[in-house]
């Protein structure tokens, strides 16, 4: 019994040390920073040594910065399903077979469907405060202008201040228009076939060739003329149907004013830090930095080297630095993990009309928005819990925007639900230091619904290696993306297939510049075979569901459309 005595004091101290450093881990306050389109080469953390980002960077040297966080999709509207659900997006229906793999208007009919589950609807479950301030991007309406069915407040938010949709150029007067050249090459033949057809019918009446009833002529422009009437006068009214700020369920402000919008959005996060210091909390904000159009307030507007870009860039990071300040104000940072990243990577083709470069810079990655190329999916991802997570480190393994959902579960000691496939894992053990190689030994890149490529990291390697079964067309060829159609698509005669797959080891090629060949790599057919055998499991595991970015469920339907005031004004409010 003596000698059992001081093994029994270490027994109970071990399980007392336990005790409290599993207390310190649980149900800690949690901050989402997302930027938008922000390149992983914008940032002093990942290298850059122009933009001025110390908040940003501070985030690395008292926390973890990964450096091969993944976006689970190179595009906002897929990539922020994946990372609210901790799925892939082909899963939920959130991933299009069509050209167009982003809603693009208020009025349209899809968006996260009600059966997912996202994180705020299980960390609400659990008793914690729930805010998404920002950019949604994730559909609002169903089948009537205030069902609300996609709504942030019907997926656990308990509040709500920012853009149902996205930030566009054409919502900021004088910068241009996103649609307009997709409007140009996919009407202006119609139109023309419309118009020739027209008038060869007209002339054949006319030299008695063919008679057609004069009625048919009527009905024919008829409806030609309202669909171009429609047409026109949405588009002459985008900015005021589609930009708009909304606090919870109310439009607060339509058309949506540039004024100050980082300052509004920053304040309302700080508020809601101070409205929530006694009990834990989820604020997600979602910045709309640095989508074009793009801004910044006068006091950062032409400081940085970068131009406007440079300015939103640094006008983010300011606003970062507040949301730090306002915890250590509220003695709040040891008790809150806080993450950083951007939805897919910076949108290399975006030049202004005058010539500015207004896209971001992916560092030594190729490619950029809308491919998986590394440089389209590869961004930031920075974690800091003081006391929690090492501090200053470095990781360089797969991870990806989808472990957010079972990491903030875990945390908040809710239950991961049993009826679905999860593809996040937690990242605490990796972020503490207990284990070293990630749970991901292969993650799987689409474009839109369409299979793109795989990465795989066999445990018993330092080699990751990637393959792509189709890659898109740049152009001009000889460029780092597709700047004649402003995005790269994903099917028909905008990509080249290739069989075999192209093979890569990103462990040594991160640049993606020389494929492997059987030549080059001796166990090139052994690593395709495995990678394919994955690709079978993996699609196996998938399930139909309705495709919610769909045509029809893209397409802007009058009846969804919210409007502050009336058509007649204009749909003009502003409450802000």
């Amino acid at each position: 019994r003596k000698k059992m005595g001081p093994l029994l004091l270490l027994i109970i101290y071990q399980c007392a040390i336990n005790s409290v450093k599993t207390h310190s881990v649980s149900n800690p306050n949690i901050i989402l920073l997302m930027a938008d389109d922000l390149g992983i080469g914008d940032l002093g953390c990942y290298g850059n040594k122009t933009l001025r980002t110390p908040n940003i960077d501070r985030l690395a040297e008292e926390g973890v910065a990964l450096t091969q966080h993944i976006a689970a999709a190179p595009l906002c509207t897929p990539s922020r399903a994946a990372f609210l659900t901790g799925r892939y997006p082909i899963r939920s229906g959130m991933a299009a077979f069509s050209r167009v793999g982003v809603f693009l208007f208020s009025a349209s009919s899809g968006g996260l469907p009600s059966e997912e589950i996202t994180f705020p609807k299980l960390l609400k479950e659990k008793g914690y405060a729930t805010a998404l301030i920002g950019k949604w991007h994730l559909g609002m309406n169903c089948e009537s202008s205030n069902d609300f069915c996609h709504h942030p407040l019907s997926h656990g938010f308990d509040y709500f201040y920012g853009l149902t949709v996205t930030n566009f150029r054409d919502c900021k007067p004088g910068q241009g228009s996103v649609f307009l050249k997709g409007i140009q090459k996919d009407l202006v033949i119609p139109i023309q076939i419309t118009g020739i057809t027209l008038v060869s019918l007209a002339i054949v009446q006319y030299i008695g060739l063919l008679q057609v009833p004069f009625q048919a002529f009527g009905y024919c422009l008829l409806i030609i003329t309202i669909s171009l009437a429609v047409l026109i006068f949405f588009f002459y009214h985008f900015r005021h149907l589609n930009c708009f700020l909304m606090r919870n369920h109310q439009i607060i402000q339509q058309p949506l004013s540039y004024e100050n919008l980082t300052q509004r959005l920053t304040k309302e996060a700080t508020q809601f830090i101070g409205r929530n210091t006694d009990a834990p909390f989820l604020l997600v904000l979602s910045y709309l930095h640095v989508h074009t159009a793009l801004y910044a307030s006068e006091n950062f507007r032409g400081k940085s080297k970068h131009g406007l870009y440079g300015d939103a860039v640094e006008e983010m990071d300011w606003s970062v630095g507040q949301v730090l300040d306002v915890l250590e104000k509220h003695n709040l940072s040891d008790k809150t993990l806080v993450y950083f990243t951007s939805d897919q990577g910076a949108h290399v083709e975006e030049i202004s009309s005058a010539g500015e470069v207004h896209g971001g810079y992916n560092g030594i990655y190729k490619g950029g928005k809308s491919t998986n190329w590394e440089g389209g999916i590869r961004v930031p991802g920075l974690l800091r819990w003081p006391g929690v997570i090492q501090a200053g480190a470095y990781i360089d393994e797969p991870t990806s925007n989808m472990d957010i959902f079972p990491t903030v579960v875990k945390l908040a000691e809710a239950q991961l639900p049993s009826d679905r496939i999860i593809d996040g894992h937690d990242l605490l053990p990796l972020l503490q230091g207990e284990v070293t190689q990630s749970k991901h030994e292969f993650l799987f890149h689409y474009c839109n619904a369409y299979l793109n490529a795989v990465r795989w990291h066999p445990g018993n390697s330092d080699s990751v290696w990637k393959v792509f079964f189709f890659t898109p067309n740049f152009s001009p060829e000889d460029s780092n993306g597709c700047y004649d159609s402003h995005v790269c698509f994903c099917h028909g005669g905008f990509i080249t297939q290739h069989d075999p797959p192209l093979l890569f080891d990103l462990s040594r090629d991160p640049e993606e510049k020389l494929p492997l060949t059987p030549e080059t790599e001796s166990r090139f057919y052994e690593i395709l075979r495995m990678i394919h055998q994955a690709v079978y499991n993996h699609t196996r595991s998938l399930q139909a569901v309705p495709n919610q970015l769909s045509w029809d469920n893209l397409l802007w339907k009058p009846w969804l459309q919210l409007c502050c005031s009336s058509l007649f004004q204009s749909c003009y409010c502003d409450y802000d």
